[in-house]
C-alpha cells in the first residue's frame, strides 16, 4: 500500500521494485550469450594452432560459428542459459563433402537440436559449459592446408628483387643491339661536388647497374675518386649499363664491360707516339719569354733551369744574349698533343761559359750527367727555397734589423711569402727539429763529409720530417715564416763545414757519382747523337747572334 505524507502518495519504491525485477529477467539472457561466445572462441582457437589455416574442401569453417550464433540467439529470445553442452564428435568421423548439401544440412540441424534449451522448469545451468565447442574444434581440424611460417629471405634474395624493381624495364643488352642502333652514348663531364650516383641520375641511367658494376675490386679502386673535368664515357640501352670507360692517364684506359654475372673490368693501353722536339733560344728579357717565343712549354723552360741550378743561379747571373738549346720528347695520340715527355740533352750558355747535360737510362734510374760522365747534380742544391729576392748575404759585420747591434749574418736570407716550401739541401738526417732561440722554428739536417744545413723562421714544418729520419735532396722540410727574430717572412739558410759557417753563394759544392764504369761504353753511344745535335743548335745560334750583329 503505498505511503502517504502530508496528502501526497509516495509510491516510488514498489515501482521501482517492479521494474527492477522486470529488468533483469530481461537482461540475462544477452548476459549470457555475451559470457558464452568469449569462451567458446578462446576454446575454438586454442584447440588447434592450425585454426587459422584455408578451410578444406570437405567443410568450410564458417559453418561452426554460425550453429553457435544461431544458438546464441535461440537462447537469448528464449532468455534462459543453456541446459548442457553437446557431445563432442568423433575424431575419426568424417564431415560430409560439399556435394551432398542435404547431409550437410541435416548436420547443422542435428548440432542445432543437441543445443536447444530445457524447459523453463529445469534447473539453471553451469555457465562454464561451451556448449559447441567441440564440433567448432572437429571442423577446425578438418583443414587439409594447415598454415605454415616460411623463413625470411637471404640478403642476396632481397638485393637481387631490389634490383629487379630499380631496373628500367627493356631488353637486356646484347650484340645485335649495336647493329640495331638501340645503343646509346653518353659522355659524364665531372663537375665540382660531382659523385658517380649523381651523374647518373642526371642522365637517368641504372643507379643498380652502377651499384653492380662498383663490386668489382679494380672498377670500384679507379672511380671512387673522381676529378673536376674528367670524363666517363657509358654505353647504354635505355638507361642500363651496357659498357663504362675511363682514361686513368695518357695511355692507360679503364674498360667495364657487362657479363654473364655483373660486370667485368680491364685496364688498356693506348698506342701513343713519342716524338723528338729540337729549340733554341736566346734571351733578351726573360729566361721564360725566350722559351715562348722559340715555341717551347713553360714546363720544359722551367726544366732546363732545373738541370743548371748547381752551376747557374737563374736569379742573379742570368745576362741578355744568354742562350740554351734543347731535345725533348712530346707524347702524341690521335694527332693531338696530350703532353711533353723527359728532356733528352740540354745546353745553356751563360756569360760565355757553356753547360750541358745528356740523360743516360741505367735500367734502374735515369740521370743527366755532363759528356764526361760526370753528374751535372751536386750534393747541394744552391737554394733550398724559390725566392723572391735575397735580403741579406753571408756578411760577418751586419747591424742586426732588431736588436740594432753589430752582430754577424753567418748565412743568406731568401725572402718569399709565407708559406713557400723549403726543400733539403741535400740528403741526410734530421738531427734538430723544433725552436732554437731566435732562429725560431728550425731543422738542421746532417750530411756526409762533417757538412750541416740549417733552416730557420719557419711558419711550420713539413709533418712527415721528424727527428732522426732521413731525407732527400729536394724534398719538403717545412714552410716559409717568421718566426723567432724576425721583421717579415724569409728563409735563414746556413751552410756549415766542420762546424764553420761558408757562404751558400759561394762555397765550393761537391759533386754527385759520376756514370759507373759499367756502363761507359753504352753511355759514349748512346748519347753521341744527341751531343752532335747540340753542336749544330750552338752552330746556328752563332750564325743568327753574328747575322743580328752581336
Amino acid at each position: 500500500m503505498a505511503r502517504q505524507s502530508g496528502g501526497i502518495s509516495h509510491d516510488y519504491k514498489h515501482v521501482y521494485t517492479d521494474s527492477a525485477r522486470a529488468g533483469r529477467g530481461y537482461r540475462w539472457p544477452w548476459f549470457a550469450a555475451g559470457l558464452l561466445l568469449p569462451v567458446v572462441g578462446v576454446l575454438a582457437i586454442s584447440g588447434r594452432p592450425d585454426a587459422a589455416s584455408p578451410a578444406g574442401p570437405d567443410l568450410e569453417v564458417t559453418e561452426a560459428p554460425v550453429v553457435v550464433l544461431a544458438m546464441a540467439a535461440e537462447t537469448s529470445t528464449r532468455s534462459v542459459p543453456m541446459a548442457r553442452a553437446p557431445e563432442a564428435l568423433p575424431a575419426t568421423e568424417s564431415l560430409p563433402p560439399p556435394d551432398a548439401p542435404d547431409r550437410a544440412a541435416d548436420g547443422v540441424e542435428s548440432i542445432a537440436a543437441d543445443v536447444t534449451a530445457p524447459p523453463r522448469d529445469a534447473p539453471p545451468a553451469d555457465v562454464t559449459s561451451t556448449p559447441a565447442a567441440a564440433p567448432l574444434q572437429v571442423a577446425l581440424r578438418a583443414a587439409p592446408n594447415p598454415l605454415v611460417l616460411a623463413p625470411p629471405p637471404d640478403d642476396d634474395a632481397v638485393q637481387a628483387a631490389m634490383n629487379r624493381e630499380a631496373a628500367p624495364a627493356g631488353p637486356m643488352p646484347g650484340h645485335d643491339l649495336h647493329e640495331a642502333g638501340a645503343v646509346q652514348t653518353v659522355a659524364l663531364r665531372v663537375a665540382r661536388g660531382d659523385t658517380l650516383e649523381r651523374m647518373f641520375r642526371r642522365h637517368e641511367l641504372s643507379v643498380s647497374d652502377m651499384f653492380t658494376l662498383l663490386r668489382d675490386d679494380q672498377a670500384r679502386r679507379h672511380l671512387s675518386i673522381l676529378r673536376p673535368g674528367d670524363i666517363i664515357t657509358v654505353e647504354h640501352v635505355q638507361g642500363r649499363v651496357l659498357t663504362l670507360s675511363r682514361e686513368l692517364d695518357e695511355i692507360r684506359v679503364l674498360e667495364v664491360a657487362r657479363a654473364e654475372q655483373g660486370y667485368r673490368s680491364a685496364i688498356t693501353e693506348q698506342a701513343v707516339e713519342t716524338r723528338v722536339v729540337t729549340a733554341q733560344a736566346i734571351i733578351q728579357s726573360s729566361l721564360f719569354n725566350a722559351g715562348r717565343a722559340a715555341g717551347m712549354p713553360d714546363s720544359v723552360t722551367m726544366n732546363v733551369a732545373g738541370l743548371f741550378q748547381w752551376d747557374v743561379d737563374f736569379a742573379l747571373d742570368i745576362r741578355q744574349g744568354d742562350q740554351f738549346s734543347v731535345v725533348y720528347q712530346e707524347l702524341w695520340r690521335d694527332g693531338q698533343r696530350l703532353r711533353t715527355g723527359n728532356i733528352l740533352a740540354a745546353e745553356f750558355v751563360n756569360r760565355g761559359r757553356t753547360y750541358r747535360a745528356v740523360r743516360f737510362d741505367m735500367g734502374d734510374r735515369a740521370d743527366y750527367f755532363t759528356p764526361e760522365g760526370r753528374s751535372i747534380r751536386r750534393a747541394f742544391i744552391r737554394a733550398p727555397v724559390d725566392f723572391t729576392r735575397i735580403s741579406s748575404r753571408f756578411n760577418l759585420n751586419r747591424r742586426h734589423p732588431v736588436l740594432h747591434t753589430i752582430r754577424a749574418h753567418r748565412g743568406v736570407d731568401y725572402a718569399a711569402p709565407t708559406g713557400t716550401p723549403i726543400k733539403a739541401a741535400g740528403d741526410g738526417r734530421v738531427i734538430f727539429r723544433g725552436v732554437q732561440g731566435g732562429y725560431g722554428n728550425t731543422v738542421i739536417v746532417q750530411h756526409g763529409g762533417n757538412i750541416t744545413t740549417l733552416y730557420a723562421h719557419m711558419s711550420r714544418f713539413h709533418p712527415e720530417v721528424r727527428h732522426g729520419n732521413r731525407v732527400r735532396q729536394g724534398q719538403v722540410i717545412g714552410y716559409v715564416g717568421m718566426t723567432g727574430l724576425a721583421t717579415g717572412p724569409h728563409l735563414h739558410y746556413e751552410y756549415r763545414v766542420n762546424g764553420v759557417h761558408r757562404d751558400p753563394l759561394t762555397v765550393e759544392l761537391p759533386p754527385a757519382e759520376p756514370v759507373p764504369a759499367a756502363y761507359r761504353e753504352r753511355f759514349a753511344r748512346e748519347t753521341a747523337p744527341l751531343l752532335a745535335f747540340l753542336d749544330r743548335a750552338q752552330d746556328a745560334s752563332e750564325a743568327q747572334l753574328a747575322m743580328s750583329g752581336r
